[in-house]
């Protein structure tokens, strides 16, 4: 079947390349046959890494490791659901219930995205840019269930068109798409991603919603703990976005990016230490019960485990070098805390801390590099007496 679809492919070929009658539609078609096969061409010069994984086989091992969230997400969707409705409730009718409201959405998000991204390439006369097969199921993942269809469009072609392709597409971008994606929701309907509102999905077709606390709203209202359990934020029966809540299918997301070698420890270790340590400094000040609680909750509640293993990691928009990484990680938790304890207006926190060091990663590379250049400056020369 694979050799009957690759002579399929070789075939087709002419007449999407230069001189043939469909020339117009290379990107699309090159976009196609990466997609489904390796590459066929190879480096004949210079020093390379030769192997099978390129960008989209990356992206794709992305997209596995999203999978568990995501397919927890559905079934939490329903089981919020039928919580709240009183309803009878199965393993299957809360999967289906989910399934209903996150599909979809998925399928807006690929569908504008992808479309999007294949003009620029036309338009452009490049190869179709890979990263956005993460990125398309990252947004909806981090919205509300009940965010209407027409808002996730609007947000991905935003996201696509202004922080991505105005740069010059994957690999150029230094905000994270999905993230400005869900900053523009956030500042463009706020009543749409906060409160209590937004977060348990009403009836199967509409966007409706049943009111609902998360932990956060909860902790912002005052509450000296959540309502819910330690073990249930955990596993992550409790409100939220649709896909950042279990504890659980995140870490099994983090173990295939961190075995697959595609994110970085040093940035996810950096984001859990830091944040703890602003927890740490919390609890000694005590001023407020927000303050007194334990600083492990802040890992359990909201997103900053799923920002911490899937956007803070990404490589186009975090730090490049070790020692950057540790810094960008430690300051990505840091920040998170301090904004959702101490600034009302942004209960979440780790959605604002990844993009502002986003904007922050080249300096800190370009600081490490040059302390890097001046102890070597330093060394050589005590050589040399």
């Amino acid at each position: 079947m694979i050799k009957k679809l690759r002579q399929l492919a070789d075939r087709m070929k002419p007449t999407f390349s230069e001189g043939g009658k469909l020339w117009w539609l290379h990107s699309t078609f090159d976009a196609f046959e990466t997609f489904a096969f390796v590459p066929n061409t190879v480096t004949r010069q210079g020093s390379h890494i030769r192997d099978a994984v390129d960008m989209k086989r990356c992206m794709i091992t992305v997209v596995i490791a999203l999978m568990p969230a995501l397919l927890f997400g559905m079934w939490n969707i329903g089981y919020q659901h039928y919580s709240a409705t009183g309803e009878a409730m199965t393993l299957w009718s809360c999967f289906l219930f989910g399934a209903v409201r996150m599909l979809p959405m998925i399928v807006v998000s690929y569908l504008v995205g992808l479309t999007i991204e294949f003009a620029f390439a036309q338009i452009r006369h490049h190869e179709v840019n890979e990263g956005f097969l993460a990125t398309g199921l990252l947004i909806p993942m981090i919205v509300p269930v009940t965010t209407p269809l027409w808002q996730v469009a609007l947000a991905v072609a935003f996201a696509v068109i202004i922080a991505k392709e105005a740069f010059g597409g994957t690999g150029m971008n230094f905000l994270n798409p999905a993230l400005v994606a869900r900053a523009f929701l956030f500042f463009a309907y706020p009543t749409r991603m906060s409160g209590d509102k937004v977060w348990t999905a009403g009836d199967w077709w509409g966007t409706d919603a049943i009111a609902g606390a998360t932990p956060l709203g909860e902790m912002m209202g005052g509450s000296a703990r959540p309502t819910a359990s330690l073990a249930d934020m955990i596993i992550g029966t409790v409100g939220g976005s649709t896909c950042e809540t279990s504890l659980i299918a995140i870490a099994i997301g983090a173990v295939i990016l961190l075995v697959s070698g595609i994110a970085s420890w040093r940035i996810m270790t950096g984001v859990i230490v830091g944040g703890g340590l602003m927890g740490i400094v919390f609890n000694l000040i005590g001023a407020n019960e927000y303050m007194q609680l334990p600083f492990y909750y802040h890992y359990v509640m909201g997103g900053f485990m799923f920002g911490a293993v899937f956007m803070a990691t990404d490589p186009v928009t975090a730090a490049q070098t070790n020692i950057g990484k540790w810094i960008y990680g430690l300051l990505i938790g840091l920040f998170a805390v301090l904004l959702r304890v101490v600034n009302p207006a942004y209960p979440e926190g780790m959605m604002l801390s990844i993009l502002l060091m986003n904007c922050f990663a080249p300096l800190i590379d370009h600081c490490v590099v040059a302390v890097n250049i001046s102890r070597r400056r330093r060394r050589g020369k005590e050589v040399r007496r």
